[in-house]
């Protein structure tokens, strides 16, 4: 068995949820902060114990959610449990997420003395129409002043999450706010095309006729403009939705695209471990009470909030790792690796998949170990990766 060498948590409150958001989070439950937090601390210690060895962690990263709603002080007690239960590389990378209408001078100087070295702001937009229409809680003047806070607090790695796509969004607009996003001097960004999904505020509103259909080629023309203004400015686009300085990688998010396996705490956390896709109970409440009730004995790498646990065969796992691979658009995924892993020829497990989209143009071989996508085939990605999925 492969011991995990990241983790993640995830921290599932809000102060308000956002009208695009689909992810595990609730609003207006923060006076369960404290019990969540002490959970949260019970799940870490009782699962690492529970492993065959003592675990080695090179990245952390707190999710959400808004991690940043919980006090430093808070977040710091988890870490210290972190260093008391693993190993805890000194290099290693310990992220969060954070809006940047919730921080502040003290807490960004706080978060930095309790461990953290990485923050991913929530930027999403610089115009107030648009982050108005998102339901965001901050505004531009937040973002610049939250970057300026974590830099004079010793943040040497910054990144700024945005999103293009939007309803009605034009394409100078979307300059606009890459451009000031890049004036920032970020390590990293992360730009993400808005997908509407079933359940959320924006899915309602698209049904009644309320919201327009975002435009999908207006998006695509927006995407291969920003790879080229952040070529430009020195970011190497490493991921589909990823660009950074040379060396400032997300760390923690490679070990998904490599199909590495992470562990996930908290509420409707996700983790994959020894053959096992975990996942944990959705609701604040229910997982307080399976950590409240916890079993005397757990067996690793399952904790008592875990509810579904799936078996990945070793054919799902070779597709899962084409398709998590091919994502990182310079290195893309290796026969040399996948031999190593798996002790079988990538060529020969997908001859068919890999022929065919090498005919359409998706795909490409690096050199002659590396096949990865096209610069085309980014703009097509999900039509690749579901080559690689069975039926």
């Amino acid at each position: 068995m492969t011991l995990p060498r990241s983790l993640y948590l995830h921290i599932p409150f809000c102060r308000h949820r956002c009208a695009y958001c689909d992810f595990n989070t609730y609003a207006g439950k923060e006076a369960s902060i404290p019990a969540y937090v002490e959970a949260l601390c019970r799940e870490v210690a009782v699962v690492a114990r529970s492993a065959p060895a003592r675990l080695a962690v090179e990245t952390i990263f707190f999710g959400g959610g808004t991690p940043s709603l919980l006090a430093p002080e808070r977040l710091g007690r988890v870490l210290d449990v972190i260093r008391a239960e693993t190993d805890l590389a000194e290099e290693a990378e310990v992220s969060l997420e954070a809006n940047p209408g919730t921080v502040s001078r003290q807490g960004m100087q706080g978060l930095r003395r309790a461990g953290f070295n990485r923050i991913s702001l929530g930027v999403q937009s610089s115009h107030a129409e648009e982050l108005r229409q998102l339901e965001r809680i901050h505004d531009f003047p937040d973002v610049i002043r939250a970057v300026a806070w974590a830099r004079t607090a010793g943040f040497g790695n910054l990144n700024l999450d945005l999103i293009f796509g939007l309803p009605e969004q034009t394409l100078p607009r979307w300059q606009t706010t890459l451009q000031r996003a890049v004036d920032l001097q970020p390590e990293h960004l992360s730009l993400y095309a808005l997908t509407i999904e079933h359940g959320t505020l924006f899915g309602h509103w698209l049904r009644r006729g309320l919201l327009p259909v975002p435009d999908a080629d207006l998006a695509a023309e927006m995407y291969e403009w920003a790879g080229e203004y952040l070529e430009s400015c020195g970011y190497r686009q490493y991921e589909i939705s990823n660009w950074s300085r040379p060396g400032e990688e997300c760390r923690h998010n490679l070990t998904y695209w490599h199909n590495l396996p992470y562990l996930g705490f908290g509420a409707g956390a996700h983790g994959s471990v020894a053959d096992f896709r975990v996942a944990n109970i959705l609701r604040i409440q229910s997982y307080l009470e399976r950590m409240e009730a916890r079993a005397a004995e757990v067996l690793f790498p399952f904790s008592p909030a875990a509810v579904n646990r799936q078996h990945i065969a070793p054919r799902v796992a070779m597709q899962e790792t084409m398709m998590l691979g091919l994502r990182l658009t310079r290195e893309g995924v290796a026969r040399s690796a996948f031999r190593q892993r798996f002790d079988r020829e990538m060529s020969d497990e997908f001859s068919t998949e890999i022929a065919e989209l090498t005919r359409l143009g998706l795909l490409e071989w690096a050199d002659e170990d590396r096949l990865r996508l096209t610069v085309r085939g980014r703009l097509l990605g999900n039509q690749a990766f579901l080559r690689f999925v069975d039926g």
